[in-house]
């Protein structure tokens, strides 16, 4: 299997491009003239379908992002792509934003596990350690079918590591030593992973501790309830047969208590002064069972995936507040290769929500079901022209308070298609509409006096388009995008959420670095006005113009890599009636190297100035920035960081 595995990973190497961003993911051919064993290509950045049109939106985020943030937070892992924000200074707070739409409304899995558990709205249902990360891809707008359910904005697939993914050739077992200390707020990180493999069984085992005290923004505030207590681990084991057949079972837990602000994500209320800092219990959990078959055959190339998450969000004080949310999910997925050019997938995936509150005085509960079946056309017609085109239908029963019942069942569907029309110059375009069903609420905000009668399933409406050009190192990128969402549920009512805007990138990759640039412009309408963040929570955010930049250069011959990143945002004017204030600009500086001394093998140090200027400033997609009367949530000051690793 390892032979197998690596001889896959090169091949992949061959037919990759050089950027993981937005557009084609991977180049189309081989030089003809290397001889190759026959083998399957089996992923593209662990994608089996990278290269089909449906992928035309997708952000692969980087090998380097995501090594880069292993001691860090979700705002690390996708600092490299302007079009996704990640808004809250504390993990627990991070919520995840795509072309300006909450993660909220896309489907979210890790290893094939439907997230979203919704929860307290001032905490994220999104939270996940970037140490334990071996994948990400972000399915912006428009989705496949066979992507999943629910997918009003698109989605975001999360891999977790495991050992194969680290043991090296000839190796049967090995271990890594993490320790990291940051000085804004003293954090002190230690991670441990241990991994092997032997007869076809492997294993990988993961445990991380973070604790520290609060940290500073700039100017050197002290932000109170932003001290770290994160605990984190990972078991994940694996067999594959000798005739290709993988079957893998994980489980991760991700544990957050600590005094934080008392409203999570966000400083304070001008109005609450007395409101500072109270006990928030989080513990996220998530398991999966997933089988597949390493070397397919063209008739029998199957997916099969169990999996079960759930968010507990316990906040004591004032009420004796407990929230649990989680969802039993299940998909079992076929591709046939019909011809050498079209590929089909189908199958069926259902799921289980269930949202629950309650506190001395209450106990209040929604459950969701739904059963949906799919099927995903991939077409090659020539060397220049990918089209995919898919249906999903599902059929939902949903459970609210007062013992209210309904179904619903609805149909979507999806286009795309690529075209070169010059070597390196690609024209793309998507169009998606997505059945959404009646989405479970913030269980903090349950209300036994809701009345569910005009309540109304919802449906999004997704086009994306534009153009990319790749060739000889460069890379230029430009798309427009529009998610329109009707009927989204907002407690026990229907709005109407529309984002719309446009994404550029350019970057340059030579032999030893590269550099690369993005821009995101995105504007938010609720109900035809112009959204300010408390109307739009939930749905999305009010993000204006994000710019992010990245670069970075490898010295070889002193086994040292140097670069830098500035992320930034323009003044934004919401437009909305309720907004009082602007949100404020900034830019961000940050500088890192990495060394790893011949002396000692193994061994990988990485040092980083944060924030070099001391901006003081709060990320673009946190909460409350256009109000007066609401103290945001900061971002941490200038901090410098060091992390060694050590491979054993």
């Amino acid at each position: 299997m390892k032979k197998l595995r690596w001889r896959l990973l090169v091949s992949v190497c061959v037919l990759s491009g050089a950027y993981f961003s937005t557009g084609a993911a991977a180049q189309d051919s081989v030089d003809a003239s290397e001889e190759l064993d026959p083998v399957v290509v089996y992923s593209f950045n662990n994608d089996r379908f990278a290269v089909a049109a449906d992928r035309n939106t997708s952000i692969y985020v980087s090998t380097q992002a995501i090594e880069a943030a292993e001691m860090g937070d979700l705002r690390d892992v996708f600092a490299e792509n302007a079009s996704v924000t990640v808004g809250g200074g504390i993990p627990i707070a991070q919520k995840i934003f795509v072309n300006g739409v909450d993660a909220l409304n896309l489907n979210m899995t890790i290893e094939g596990a439907m997230q979203n558990n919704r929860a307290f709205h001032h905490v994220t249902a999104n939270a996940i350690d970037p140490a334990l990360l071996r994948a990400v891809r972000v399915d912006a707008g428009v989705a496949a079918a066979d992507s999943g359910p629910n997918a009003l904005g698109g989605s975001i697939a999360f891999q977790l590591i495991d050992a194969l993914d680290l043991l090296e050739d000839g190796e049967t077992m090995g271990g890594k030593a993490t320790l990291s200390f940051d000085t804004n707020g003293n954090t002190f990180s230690q991670a441990l992973t241990g991994f092997a493999e032997h007869n076809g069984f492997d294993i990988l085992a993961f445990a991380k501790n973070a604790k520290g005290q609060d940290y500073t923004s700039g100017g050197d505030w002290e932000i109170p309830g932003t001290g770290a207590n994160l605990q984190t681990g990972l078991l994940k084991a694996g067999y594959t047969s000798e005739t290709g057949h993988r079957f893998e079972v994980s489980g991760m837990m991700l544990k957050d208590k600590e005094e934080r602000a008392y409203r999570a994500n966000f400083g304070s209320l001008t109005s609450k002064p007395n409101d500072t800092t109270r006990l928030y219990d989080t513990l996220r959990k998530s398991f999966s069972f997933r089988y597949e078959h390493l070397e397919p055959t063209d008739l029998v190339d199957p997916e099969v995936v169990l999996g079960f998450s759930e968010n507990n969000i316990d906040v004591p004080v004032p009420y004796g507040s407990n929230g649990t949310s989680n969802t039993l999910n299940g998909k079992i997925a076929n591709t046939f290769r019909l011809t050498e050019d079209i590929g089909f997938t189908t199958g069926f995936d259902f799921y289980r929500k269930t949202a629950n509150y309650d506190d001395p005085s209450s106990d209040l509960e929604e459950v969701a079901h739904n059963f949906g079946s799919f099927g995903q056309v991939r077409w090659t017609p020539s060397s220049a022209l990918k089209l995919s085109a898919g249906l999903r239908l599902d059929h939902q029963r949903f459970e609210g308070l007062g013992d209210f019942d309904t179904s619903v069942t609805g149909l979507s569907g999806n286009s795309s298609a690529s075209y070169e029309v010059l070597e390196g110059l690609k024209l793309k375009a998507g169009y998606a509409t997505v059945f959404g069903g009646i989405a479970l609420e913030d269980n903090y905000t349950f209300s036994s006096s809701w009345d569910y009668s005009d309540i109304k399933p919802s449906r999004s409406h997704n086009v994306t388009a534009g153009l990319e050009f790749e060739r000889s190192g460069f890379l230029l990128s430009g798309e427009i995008f529009r998610t329109d969402i009707s009927d989204a549920r907002s407690r026990d009512a229907n709005v109407d959420v529309l984002t719309e805007g446009f994404n550029l990138a350019a970057g340059y990759k030579w032999a030893s670095g590269s550099a690369k640039i993005t821009y995101s412009n995105t504007r938010v309408e609720i109900d035809g006005d112009a959204a300010d963040s408390y109307v739009a929570q939930d749905f999305a955010a009010p993000l204006g113009q994000v710019i992010a930049f990245n670069v970075s250069h490898e010295l070889e011959d002193y086994g040292l890599i140097i670069g830098g990143n500035v992320q930034g945002a323009f003044d934004y004017d919401t437009g909305s009636g309720d907004s009082n204030r602007t949100l404020d600009g900034y830019a961000v500086v940050g500088l890192f190297a990495e060394y790893e001394p011949e002396q000692v093998d193994g061994l990988k140090l990485r040092i980083e100035a944060n924030n070099i200027f001391d901006e003081d400033y709060s990320d673009r997609g946190t909460y409350g920035g256009d109000y007066q009367s609401v103290n945001t949530l900061k971002e941490p000051g200038r901090s410098f960081s060091l992390t060694a690793n050590y491979r054993f």
